[in-house]
């Protein structure tokens, strides 16, 4: 049976393999029509082609603007459906379409798709039916041009200023999945607490967050757990805590201040709490206290703080908490494969202008996003942590599905 030419612009069949689930193409269309980035003629690289293109430059991040675009459109010529007056599009006319395309289509692409992947039954997803979440922060060293200096700027200045521009990106991760579903990007000058604060809306109840020290602040906690979640951040030596009293498994309840209060007001306000009274909101908070040593850091062990909106030691052990801690460093491994495994270890994102670093580095948290989503269906259907499966792997097998089924089915 021969095959049969497509129809309409040979790119309006570009799809992107198995991905395709994740990023299908009514979800694009909404996102078109919501950020009014409709074509008002007929374009060879229309919006809904340079979406996918922005997805696919997160997964061969490496290569050219026109590699990039002749992968996705390879399929098509083995199967007899390249029509032989295509050629690639240069990559003068790939930036001018991804100028016109701009930032917010592949934001709210993002926004709308990226959601939490772990189900009922993925293991090392959950605490007593919590989510593990974590929030972090990384940077990305881009391309050295006067525009990406101006917007996102270097670390540090003069001879100590780093070689690149770097943006800075804060994010959201599911522990278990290692999915990011929320971030912000922006300069590097700002700092990761400033931009957690935009973060709350991807938080809920029935999620468990989890911190390093450094997000710490009364105002910052007092947000996070305004959204109905439950936390479990570290907390350094310097902040303040109000015994109120003991737990039976060795944690404590105690007071967190809000600051600039004076000691014997502190003080007041956690007898008040010790008597059965309340405090007000915006003055201080309980939270439950788990300390712990782990042995092998140095000599003396290393004293890590954690403090809970968990407040019964029945429902969630301090030993349960301080284990559950230290998922944090699957957010870890998740930047590790972005910068890494996606990016490549070295690279630079090589956009030359401010706007389109920022979708670049949206498209590679899509790609990443997609990928991690497909690692936790084939885990959870094994039975396996998600931990198990090899993202490297998951990466080369899509890398051949974009190519060989980047067209139509014959």
């Amino acid at each position: 049976m021969p095959l049969v030419q497509p129809s309409g612009r040979l790119t309006d069949h570009i799809g992107l393999g198995v991905l395709s689930a994740r990023f299908h193409r009514d979800l694009i269309e909404e996102v078109i029509n919501r950020t009014g980035c409709r074509e008002k003629r007929s374009r060879r690289l229309p919006a809904h082609v340079m979406i996918r293109y922005v997805i696919a430059m997160g997964l061969y991040a490496q290569e050219s603007a026109e590699e990039v675009m002749r992968r996705l459109v390879g399929g098509l010529r083995a199967m007899g459906s390249w029509s032989d007056d295509w050629e690639v599009p240069t990559g003068s006319a790939i930036s001018q379409a991804r100028r016109r395309l701009g930032v917010a289509p592949v934001r709210e692409l993002f926004d709308r798709a990226a959601v939490p992947v772990a189900g009922s039954g993925t293991k090392g997803a959950w605490l007593a039916r919590r989510r593990l979440m974590a929030i972090d922060g990384t940077s990305f060293d881009v391309a050295d041009t006067s525009a990406n200096v101006e917007r996102f700027g270097r670390m540090g200045s003069g001879p100590a200023a780093s070689a690149y521009p770097k943006v800075q990106v804060t994010a959201v991760v599911e522990c278990g999945s290692r999915a990011v579903i929320g971030a912000v990007i922006g300069a590097c000058s700002t700092g990761e607490r400033t931009q957690a604060a935009d973060l709350t809306p991807v938080v809920e109840p029935g999620m468990l967050l989890l911190a390093d020290s450094g997000f710490y602040s009364f105002e910052l906690f007092d947000r996070f757990a305004a959204t109905g979640a439950d936390l479990a951040w570290r907390v350094g030596a310097s902040v303040s805590l109000g015994l109120v009293r003991w737990l039976p498994d060795g944690s404590y309840l105690a007071l967190i201040y809000r600051p600039g209060l004076a000691a014997e007001r502190r003080r007041r306000l956690a007898r008040t709490v010790t008597d059965g009274g309340e405090v007000p909101a915006d003055t201080a908070r309980l939270v439950r206290v788990v300390d712990y040593t782990v042995p092998d850091r140095h000599p003396d062990g290393e004293l890590i703080t954690v403090i809970t909106t968990i407040h019964d030691p029945h429902e969630v052990s301090g030993v349960d908490l301080a284990t559950a801690y230290h998922e944090r460093w699957e957010q870890e491994s998740a930047f590790n494969e972005i910068k890494s495994d996606l990016r490549g270890r070295g690279e630079v994102v090589r956009s030359k202008t401010p706007d389109l670093v920022e979708q670049q580095m949206w498209g590679l948290l899509l790609a990443h996003y997609a990928i991690r989503a497909l690692l936790v269906d084939a885990a959870d259907e094994a039975g396996y942590d998600p931990d198990r499966l090899s993202f490297i792997r998951g990466l080369r097998l899509v890398r051949r599905q974009v190519t060989d089924q980047a067209a139509i089915s014959p």
